[in-house]
């Protein structure tokens, strides 16, 4: 249980007034229907502001005016609904830590053993007790009382028992739908039952109270098993943490531990909080989080998360979040959030059940009332090749009227929807995937293309050296310690790529610097052992003097040069036969070729000599084109990357990747514009950005994804979809698990629907008994679309490592 305070004004008596938020465990409250029974219960009750009510977690969270009602009130308010609140304001200290005061999640429960089936037991053993005298031991089925006249036989008190056992726990359900007018399967089987019990029909009261009390325990199992996979998310963020106070090591509560603390994480340790790494090294398997199957090397200034293992070294984290805000925390409260955001198909479920059920209903009331009025004597068809006869006995019809009022509960078809949701929100969850509600999971597995952002998602997002190119009797360490010796000034991701190669290489010995100065939009100069250096862009040189067109056939743009002629620094114009020849100095075409694959060519020399050329490029993801390729195998109609950077780049990456198309050097507003026609174009639309640069576009695509979120706030609040690892290998994973819960969602509704209809068809036929209903048309129904749903929970996600 959890209060969180709003103040929202004064109360009319002059006294403060406050709208407290209460998270209560209901563990029963199951199904939409009993959510739907608590709801109704709650909105008598003046003053409370709102009620989310969540099934598939048996919590319900709610908003209530403290001036003008209490806790004590809500809660009364849902167990006047039948459901018992666990861990409420009212429990007894066992309860309370059992439960958690109120988790997050009902516990699990002990289905097998409760009182219910308990129960249920003892009514199956009466039930088959009495088939035994009735149809077995006849002989010793004798009358042992009477009721108003009707003798009652052994069997007949057996199957009375049976009745009384496992039935009143129905029937009183049944009152509590009655009480708070809900028309749902409680009140139909309490009315079959009693109805049934009345007119003498024992057998299949008692059949019908044992069968649905099965099949509740079993539908309690089932949706226990679906809570698991969230309870296991849970689970993942230890409950205690070792912390360094006063010079000593104590264990704590996570949830004291304040954000600056040192927390010891030794080996095989969970790391309890989000922090930095202060001291140690050790590979961290942070799949939890970011679902990459890898452990991630970590060393002092490191982020670490909340839920990770710490699998080999010895660690020591600083804090950067409480408990309750961690990037886990999140998380969870997220995929918690999500469910409660209803997808279309759920909705569309909701308003026909809400027609459904009164329409059989009325057809039940139809059934046992009107053929006993109008068949007089026995009539004989043939239905496909068999004999079926009707006549007018009206308790014959009674019991089918009875059957229909079972097979009117929604309750399969209903449930189709939230169970596959929650599979597939928890897995994904688990593989690194946070999906903000089911109505993203839904239309990511319809989307028709996919826009993909270029940097940090296609490509890894930090510049590198990939060529080092040395002119004429110039050397690798010569033209590195000269390149590096000019950009350890500049503070240009060019430079701090260029530095690291060096240092990679082992070149330390930089040469002295001075004069340092920033040519904006060219390049960079300094003095070197009394000489002039530049490094900078090929168009620099040709400035300088230097004729780069016979190696240089493309600008960094993948135009032409435009001419032989070459620029001075000083704006004047070096006629043809005075420039600088390069020959000798480059093979031909080498400048073109790095352009042509995307990459930024830095030059470095003097005005008369070249030391060489050095080639940077945002490095392709080797992810991107096995999740591209994946994509465009599972049925995405189109790929399309958008980038804001040139035609050459784009082009370059886009090969590589080998995305259907791609459109370059577009400003934000512009990437709007190109998810708007590929919507016009194409239809659905996922867009997959940085959450943060790309957001226009996020927001204007049906759904919008955002690479490398753990731990950054911004992406998770921003985004439909976020990508919790730095892993484009997610995406494929994303829309098999959306389009593969889709068809089973469809197939779960469809299947439930056709079985009720050909059940509903051969019960006035005479076809269909009470037993076959409950068994099939509820209890296996029901059972059959949960473990449909839970099949999403076996999608992996495909392995694309980056090299």
């Amino acid at each position: 249980m959890t209060e969180n305070p709003d103040p929202t004004g004064q109360a009319s008596d002059g006294g403060q007034q406050q709208e407290l938020t209460v998270r209560l465990t209901v563990p029963e409250m199951d199904c939409p229907s009993c959510a739907q029974k608590v709801d109704k219960s709650l909105q008598r009750v003046d003053g409370v502001v709102d009620a989310t009510l969540q099934p598939t977690t048996g919590t319900a969270t709610v908003t209530y005016d403290s001036g003008r009602t209490s806790e004590t009130d809500v809660v009364t308010a849902i167990e006047a609904a039948g459901y018992k609140v666990v861990g409420g304001p009212d429990s007894d200290a066992d309860e309370q830590a059992e439960t958690g005061g109120g988790a997050d999640i009902a516990p699990p429960s002990k289905v097998w053993t409760s009182p219910r089936a308990k129960k249920t037991w003892i009514g199956a053993a009466l039930v088959m007790l009495g088939l035994f005298f009735k149809f077995l031991l006849t002989a010793q089925n004798i009358a042992v009382a009477s009721v108003l006249s009707y003798p009652l036989h052994a069997a007949d008190v057996l199957f009375l028992g049976a009745v009384a056992v496992s039935g009143v726990p129905v029937v009183r359900s049944g009152y509590y739908s009655a009480k708070n007018l809900s028309l749902d399967i409680d009140l139909l089987m309490g009315t079959a039952i009693i109805a049934a019990t009345g007119i003498g029909y024992f057998v299949e009261a008692a059949t019908l109270a044992v069968l649905f009390s099965i099949a509740e325990l079993l539908e309690d199992y089932a949706m226990d098993r679906a809570r698991d996979s969230l309870r296991e998310l849970m689970e993942l963020s230890p409950d205690e943490a070792t912390v360094m106070r006063g010079g000593e090591e104590m264990t704590v509560p996570a949830d004291e531990v304040e954000v600056g603390e040192i927390v010891v994480v030794r080996p095989g340790d969970k790391i309890p909080l989000d922090g930095t790494v202060v001291e140690g090294e050790s590979a961290v398997d942070q799949s939890p989080i970011t679902g990459e199957s890898i452990p991630v090397d970590k060393a002092a200034g490191d982020e670490v998360y909340a839920g990770a293992i710490n699998e080999g070294g010895y660690l020591e984290v600083e804090v950067t979040s409480t408990a309750g805000d961690s990037t886990l925390s999140r998380i969870i409260e997220m995929v918690q959030g999500a469910q409660a955001k209803k997808t279309e198909t759920e909705q569309f479920v909701d308003r026909f059940s809400g027609y459904y059920t009164p329409v059989v209903v009325v057809l039940a009331i139809l059934t046992a009332a009107i053929p006993p009025l109008v068949i007089a004597d026995p009539v004989s068809v043939t239905v496909a090749g068999y004999g079926i006869s009707f006549t007018g006995d009206w308790q014959t019809w009674f019991i089918r009227g009875l059957t229909l009022l079972v097979i009117a509960c929604p309750c399969a078809f209903v449930i189709s929807t939230p169970v596959s949701v929650v599979s597939g929100i928890t897995s994904a969850a688990k593989n690194g995937v946070l999906i903000k509600g089911g109505n993203y999971l839904e239309a990511m597995g319809g989307v028709d293309a996919v826009a993909v952002d270029k940097t940090g998602t296609l490509t890894k997002g930090e510049l590198v050296v990939t060529d080092v190119v040395p002119a004429g009797d110039t050397d690798v360490a010569t033209l590195l310690s000269h390149a590096a010796g000019l950009e350890r000034r500049s503070e240009h991701p060019i430079a701090t790529a260029i530095l690291a190669r060096a240092n990679e290489e082992g070149v330390d010995d930089l040469p002295g610097l001075t004069g340092f100065e920033s040519l904006t939009g060219k390049g960079i100069a300094g003095e070197i052992d009394g000489e002039t250096y530049y490094a900078g862009k090929p168009a620099l040189f040709e400035e300088l003097g230097f004729d780069l067109s016979r190696t240089r056939c493309e600008t960094d743009g993948g135009g032409a040069t435009g001419g032989s002629s070459a620029h001075r620094s000083d704006g004047g114009v070096v006629p043809d036969e005075t420039a600088v020849s390069d020959a000798g100095a480059f093979a031909e075409d080498a400048l073109a070729a790095l352009e042509r694959e995307g990459k930024t060519v830095v030059i470095i020399g003097t005005e008369s000599k070249l030391l060489g050329a050095i080639a940077i490029a945002d490095e392709v993801r080797p992810a991107s084109q096995q999740a591209v390729q994946r994509l465009q195998e599972l049925g995405v109609e189109r790929v399309v990357m958008l980038t804001g950077d040139n035609e050459g780049t784009a082009r370059a990456i886009a090969d590589a990747v080998g995305v259907d198309e791609y459109r370059a050097e577009l400003l934000p507003d512009e990437k709007v514009d190109a998810v708007e026609e590929l919507q016009a174009e194409y239809g659905e639309v996922a867009m997959v950005g940085d959450g943060i640069n790309d957001a226009p576009a996020l927001a204007t695509a049906e759904v919008g994804i955002a690479m490398g979120a753990a731990g950054t706030d911004t992406a998770l609040e921003t985004a439909d979809i976020a990508l919790m690892g730095d892993d484009i290998g997610k995406l494929p994973y994303l829309y098999e698990l959306s389009h593969t819960a889709n068809g089973v969602i469809r197939q779960n509704i469809w299947v439930s629907l056709g079985a009720k209809f050909l059940l509903a068809l051969g019960v006035p036929l005479g076809l269909v008994s009470v037993a076959l209903a409950v068994v099939v048309g509820d209890m296996g129904m029901s059972l059959g679309v949960t473990g449909n749903a839970m099949r999403l929970s076996r999608i992996e996600s495909d392995q694309f490592f980056d090299a």
